[in-house]
């Protein structure tokens, strides 16, 4: 097996352990491979650690409960902010015992904790590739969820977070009312 396969077997497997169930699978997994179709598709010749990244995003992200910090916004940015953490250092460590190197886990790292997103290529690539799997796998059952008022909003972060590519391949595959398009037009 190749160091990337270590890995993301790893992921997998640490995954595999999520409660939380969905269409029969573990939701991390599925997840976990879902982010990885995404950024194949997008991001063909991403290096190893894109790749790995896409995979570890939410690596046993059931184990820190969103319920656990306050339920306003500065809870769930703290919330977020030490998931990115816990991804981060979980991920490494697998890298870690795969054979990666000090530079390559590094990079992981500041991947997984958004260090330099819209300045690093890479991390702003990842970014995409969340945002892309948003949209094709869960804005649905989300949007049924949230207030009418509030996806204007929610819509509009998430196109802002993306790259101007990203943006504009959203136009071209998701068809969607112009009051949402507007957002993915914006510079």
């Amino acid at each position: 097996m190749t160091p990337l396969e270590t890995v993301f077997a790893a992921i997998d497997k640490a995954n595999a352990a999520d409660p939380t169930l969905e269409h029969g699978h573990p939701a991390a997994l599925l997840y976990g491979e879902r982010m990885t179709a995404e950024q194949v598709r997008l991001f063909p010749e991403a290096s190893d650690v894109l790749c790995i990244a896409c995979r570890g995003q939410h690596i046993e992200r059931w184990k820190l409960p969103r319920q656990d910090y306050p339920m306003d916004r500065a809870g769930y940015l703290q919330w977020r902010t030490e998931q990115g953490r816990r991804h981060a250092n979980r991920v490494g460590g697998i890298m870690e015992e795969a054979g990666y190197h000090g530079d390559e886990i590094d990079r992981a790292r500041k991947m997984l904790t958004k260090q330099g997103i819209k300045r690093d290529p890479e991390v702003q690539a990842l970014e995409d590739v969340i945002c892309f799997t948003f949209i094709r796998w869960y804005l649905g059952d989300f949007m049924a969820d949230q207030p009418d008022e509030k996806m204007p909003r929610i819509i509009e972060l998430t196109a802002r977070k993306m790259s101007a590519d990203g943006r504009a391949r959203v136009l071209a595959e998701f068809p969607m009312p112009d009051e949402f398009a507007q957002f993915f037009r914006a510079e």
